[in-house]
């Protein structure tokens, strides 16, 4: 492993410092800095990068340092200083646009099913909607949904699974995104392009496997991920993509225009 340069080192500690202020000062980052939908009342623009540097937990944290620090290295001795933070912020940039343009378009979709829903309450659709969301939220209400199906025209559960449905398309519009997966990703790719037939050696793979087909593999499954469209897969599979194709298209251009 190569020694922590400049650039790494600063992204290193700003990440670490901003999680210790998150989980051990009492700072809601999160709420203040994650990426909202751009269809939540508090979406502001700003949160387009300061998502980059904020993540929800020890091992979201662990694992993206963990590979910031085995590949960060290596891309900005290749591509120099400056060079490496345009890569940093365009690729976490294109991950959090492509996130946010499959999210809107998931959000149209259930604001369609919430209206639809406010237009004819039953239990059937009460239960349809619900399968939009994880299995925990599906678990919280399964009481009130046994119930309305045995008093499907009571007025107070009627009312009650409108709140309900309310409330869930609005935590769902106005979830954040947080972490430097995208910019993470984006890296990967870099590599996998520089050095497609450096072979890694990974945890959960006993034999070396080379860079090109790594990358080229784990992209098929954030894709087949992200069309499966898991409610109870929390991960932004959209951003990894996002990251993956703005590292192709940024290594691309500078291989044409500054002959990298």
């Amino acid at each position: 492993m190569q020694r922590l340069t400049p650039i790494v080192k600063k992204l290193l500690w700003a990440n670490v410092i901003l999680f210790l202020a998150q989980n051990f000062l009492g700072f809601d980052l999160i709420d203040s800095f994650g990426l909202r939908s751009v269809l939540a009342d508090n979406f502001k623009p700003y949160q387009f990068i300061t998502h980059l540097f904020i993540h929800a937990g020890g091992m979201h944290l662990f694992s993206n340092m963990l590979s910031l620090i085995i590949f960060g290295p290596v891309l900005e001795n290749t591509l120099g200083t400056k060079r490496f933070i345009i890569f940093y912020i365009i690729t976490g940039l294109g991950a959090a646009v492509l996130y946010s343009l499959v999210h809107y378009v998931e959000i149209a979709k259930l604001q369609t099913l919430y209206h639809t829903y406010l237009a004819h309450p039953n239990p059937e659709n009460f239960y349809t909607y619900l399968q939009h969301f994880s299995d925990k939220t599906y678990q919280t209400f399964y009481k009130f949904l046994h119930t309305f199906f045995e008093y499907p025209h009571n007025t107070t559960y009627i009312a009650q699974s409108k709140a309900i449905v309310k409330e869930l398309y609005q935590l769902k519009a106005a979830a954040p995104i947080v972490g430097a997966s995208g910019a993470i990703f984006g890296m990967l790719m870099a590599f996998a392009m520089l050095f497609p037939n450096v072979e890694l050696f990974l945890f959960f793979i006993p034999i070396p496997i080379k860079a090109k087909y790594f990358v080229a593999l784990y992209g098929i499954y954030e894709l087949y991920a992200g069309i499966q469209e898991n409610p109870s897969d929390n991960v932004g599979h959209f951003a990894h993509l996002g990251g993956i194709l703005f590292a192709y298209l940024l290594i691309k251009w500078w291989n044409i225009k500054h002959n990298l």
